[in-house]
């Protein structure tokens, strides 16, 4: 069952058009989630719900007026019309012919198991498994908290030069914290699965080792030394890095950014901008990923761009808006969080292609320095490329070999630099989930990496280098 009907659809196009836009374009999305979480073993919370709305957009020259409702009857979306029209007039009215195309419906694969068909009774023993593997990795394990959470989005999207895409989506999600005990104090271990499918996820992955790994992530800690500071070898681990990658150097490589000329990588296409080692991608076309999917929200296909290439940047991340000020097409990166938001330029899955070497090939070349098996969170500055990063899971390297892990610190430096340092890529590779903040707007995205080591990055510890 179509989200709209085609004639309706047409029509809000056309009286957009009429009203004076250059371009109109119409979203309406209907999204179903639930979610549960427990806690001291607990079912504290289980929450669902459905939103259902329409965005209408209206282009005037350099001008953007943006309305949304969720009231989908004619009347309702015609006040959203006049509203967006309002916002984006010009001084001329003109009437512009609407492209029309036959519409494009992309259905979820009929192997996916929509969650809102598997009872809630089974959503929670999820729950109860993670606490009770949780608990059973050793006595210090004093807390475990767990939550799922799984959505289905339904979005259509038509605009006056001829998109008409109708889409499904379902996404699933379960994560495990666990808090240990011990004379140094309390340790937090983290964990989380999610991916673009439905409850198969869970034939996908052991569950008991999920809580193991979060677990134990938490005991290790509780004998952690203080980290070393200053400029100090790096080696990231496959997973665990990625969001270095998608937050010190993917959002400056977003056009917005670089059509403002707030960003370091501004004018450089076809430079040397990181190491011969690096080509970075952002891909929205792989498979069941957490940033995937088959259309971007403004109704164009997901595609896999290459942003760096052996080294040398070689494009940017666009959207439709920022594509036409260029006069080249979107890279299928135009995202939005709703409805109720305007769309703009983001990532999807953002990931540094492997290289030839073994991880331990590369850990036992490292006389010295830190191995981060798990970054926190960070900030970036685009302008500048300057970043901090938290290391939630870090041991030290000595003669070649991983060794006692390190209390969480920090790591310091700046995005060109770190690319430009990294002189070993392994063969490893893995994608982890996560949520990029960006304008008020968050969508999930994919970040990932194989092993990588940076010669030289500002590590932000307590005790001396």
């Amino acid at each position: 069952m179509t989200l709209l009907d085609e004639t309706l659809v047409r029509k809000v196009l056309k009286q957009a058009l009429a009203r004076g836009g250059d371009f109109a374009e119409i979203f309406v999305e209907e999204k179903a989630t639930f979610s549960a979480s427990l806690e001291d073993s607990l079912v504290e919370e289980l929450a669902s719900g459905t939103s259902r709305g329409a965005g209408i957009r209206v282009r005037s020259g350099d001008t953007t007026g943006f309305a949304h409702t969720a009231d989908l009857s004619e009347a309702g979306l015609n006040r959203a019309i006049e509203a967006a029209s309002a916002l984006a007039r010009g001084s001329t009215t003109r009437v512009r012919e609407m492209a029309v195309t036959p519409r494009a419906f992309i259905p979820l694969p009929h192997e996916k198991a929509v969650p809102g068909s598997v009872p809630k009774d089974r959503k929670i023993e999820l729950l109860r498994r993670l606490d009770t593997a949780g608990r059973g990795q050793g006595a210090a394990i004093r807390q475990v908290n767990a939550g799922y959470s799984d959505s289905l989005r339904r979005f259509l999207v038509a605009n006056s030069d001829g998109v008409f895409v109708e889409e499904e989506q379902v996404r699933t999600r379960l994560m495990i914290s666990c808090i240990a005990l011990g004379d140094t104090g309390m340790q937090t271990g983290y964990e989380t699965a999610a991916m673009t499918m439905g409850f198969e996820l869970f034939d996908e992955i052991d569950i008991d080792e999920l809580a193991a790994r979060a677990a134990n992530r938490a005991i290790q800690k509780l004998s952690a030394r203080p980290t070393p500071s200053g400029p100090m070898p790096v080696v990231l681990a496959g997973q665990g890095g990625g969001v270095l990658f998608h937050e010190a150097c993917g959002h400056g490589l977003e056009a917005d950014h670089i059509l403002k000329d707030s960003s370091v990588y501004t004018g450089r296409v076809g430079e040397r901008v990181a190491s011969p080692l690096v080509t970075l991608v952002d891909d929205g076309t792989v498979a069941n990923q957490w940033g995937t999917y088959a259309h971007d929200d403004e109704g164009n296909p997901a595609a896999r761009n290459v942003l760096i290439e052996n080294g040398v940047l070689s494009d940017y991340m666009w959207d439709s808006t920022q594509g036409s000020r260029e006069r080249r097409g979107s890279s299928g990166n135009g995202r939005r969080q709703s409805y109720a938001h305007l769309p703009m330029v983001r990532m999807t899955n953002t990931y540094l292609m492997p290289g030839e070497q073994s991880p331990e090939e590369i850990i036992a070349d490292t006389e010295r320095g830190i191995y981060v098996a798990k970054l926190g969170g960070g900030q970036v500055n685009t302008a500048t490329g300057d970043f901090v990063f938290g290391m939630t899971e870090a041991y030290l390297i000595e003669n070649g070999q991983i060794t006692a892990p390190l209390r969480d610190a920090n790591l310091i430096g700046n995005g060109p630099e770190v690319l430009a340092n990294i002189d070993a890529v392994a063969d490893d590779f893995a994608i982890i989930p996560g949520t990029c903040g960006k304008d008020g707007q968050s969508v999930p995205v994919g970040c990932g990496q194989p092993t990588v080591r940076i010669t030289k990055v500002t590590v932000g510890g307590t005790a001396g280098a």
